[in-house]
């Protein structure tokens, strides 16, 4: 099974941003999890958010101003648990953003 967090995200001003992280991976990958839940920054109401809508590749969505590590728990339908991790990173706009750094978390 080969399944990474990928994000995105877009600059709001004020140091504020709207970004999202997902689950990619083959089809048939993605078909074997159940649910996922993120675990945001502390200071995030509700820091626990779990989801297990297949048709957005499990995406959350949030604004913020600041990076923080994402811990991801992956449920499988097998019951089986995988634990990722993912940097949250966030630009302003005249930062060069590398295709590296798009997608850093990997299982």
């Amino acid at each position: 099974m080969n399944l990474r967090v990928a994000q995105d995200q877009k600059y709001q001003g004020g140091d504020s941003w709207e970004w999202s992280v997902w689950m990619e991976g083959s089809d048939d990958d993605l078909d074997h999890i159940r649910e996922v839940t993120y675990k945001l920054h502390p200071s995030f109401p509700r820091a626990l958010r779990t989801t297990n809508n297949r048709t957005t590749k499990f995406k959350l969505q949030a604004e913020g101003w600041g990076t923080f590590p994402i811990h991801v728990k992956v449920l499988l339908n097998n019951g089986e648990i995988l634990q990722l991790k993912h940097d949250l990173e966030l630009f302003y706009p005249n930062e060069i953003q590398s295709p590296e750094r798009a997608e850093p978390s990997t299982l």
